[in-house]
């Protein structure tokens, strides 16, 4: 028996994975408030055998980087799109910290427009609970 039609990228997406036997894949969200956090919840979802995305910069620790309020600013903008793109490429999202902000609440709302399962280090915290 064949497969379904695969029509849309993100069921294209979803076939490769399947056809590759990936393992899950787990998008890491939350204040950047949480980077420590957030490296101890990669630990523990890689030792589950998950592969894991999270963010990459914390812009609120300083740096040369985004030490321009301008290229700052811009850099935020494009790394909400990258994150983004992780929670579309990811299986499931793991929100980490006891505070949502209006960026994580608005990853999450993402997230379940997909149809992620979306699990939380601090359930007590889930906007929807």
């Amino acid at each position: 028996m064949s497969s379904p039609q695969v029509t849309t990228p993100a069921d294209k997406l979803a076939e490769a994975k399947k056809q590759l036997n990936f393992p899950r894949i787990v998008a890491i969200c939350g204040s950047t408030r949480f980077m420590a956090e957030m490296a101890e919840a990669d630990l523990r979802e890689t030792m589950a055998g998950r592969i894991v995305v999270k963010p990459g910069c914390d812009l609120k620790s300083p740096h040369e980087r985004w030490s321009d309020p301008v290229e700052a600013e811009a850099l935020k903008v494009r790394l909400d799109e990258l994150h983004r793109s992780k929670i579309l490429l990811a299986d499931e999202v793991l929100v980490v910290g006891d505070y949502i902000g209006d960026s994580t609440r608005s990853e999450i709302a993402y997230a379940r427009s997909l149809g992620r399962p979306v699990r939380f280090t601090h359930p007590e915290v889930d906007p929807d609970a």
